[in-house]
């Protein structure tokens, strides 16, 4: 028995010095397997790609100013909304209540989704209309268009935005500071002609006055 007894403890005593050793511990158990995350689901129904949005009808903006026209289309659920210079000056409707409404891209009374968006024409309060919105200058074909009477800022606009533009006042020889208020006269090159990026000159007056 104490035969045994020394065999046992000589054998742990090497186990020990190689990979350590306690005759009191039992074996080592085996590592619980990871119990697995649980799995949230949505049971929400996702909307279906051809499911209609709202709608909405749209009112008669025609003379309203434009800010409360932008209010009255708010109310009614349009909120994308812009504007334009109904005069084709290009001019930026810095502050909607000096603008009144001359146009709009959807006629009132048609019933449209509310996300559309809506575009109102719109010339300063002591201004008239025009008869329709006057279209801005665009050259087509690669020649020059005809710039008399539209805003140099609107011509400018027009061209690439590389082109050397000389402007000058046609009368009293005034620098041209807010070309939105200045309506061309003469240009050169001439309606027609081939652009190949040649530099381009006007000459221009204010909106209230006549090219000499």
């Amino acid at each position: 028995m104490r035969t045994r007894t020394l065999t046992a403890v000589l054998g742990c005593l090497i186990t020990v010095t190689l990979v350590g050793c306690d005759p009191a511990t039992p074996a080592a158990e085996a590592p619980a397997t990871p119990t697995p995350a649980a799995t949230t689901v949505d049971s929400t129904p996702s909307p279906k790609a051809d499911e209609p949005g709202e709608t909405g009808t749209v009112a008669n903006f025609v003379g309203m100013g434009l800010q409360s026209a932008q209010d009255r289309a708010q109310a009614d659920g349009f909120y994308l909304l812009k504007s334009h210079d109904s005069a084709g000056r290009d001019r930026m409707q810095a502050l909607d209540r000096n603008w009144k409404v001359c146009s709009q891209n959807y006629a009132a009374g048609k019933t449209i989704p509310t996300n559309t968006e809506l575009d109102f024409g719109a010339v300063k309060l002591e201004e008239t209309c025009p008869a329709q919105d006057q279209q801005e200058p665009e050259v087509k074909g690669g020649k020059m268009p005809s710039l008399a009477g539209k805003s140099v800022k609107a011509a400018r606009g027009a061209l690439d935005p590389g082109t050397s533009v000389t402007v000058t006042d046609a009368g009293e020889g005034r620098m041209v500071l807010m070309e939105s208020n200045w309506q061309v006269c003469t240009q050169s090159p001439s309606p027609g002609a081939v652009l190949n990026g040649q530099p381009v000159e006007l000459t221009a007056v204010k909106f209230d006055e006549s090219c000499p």
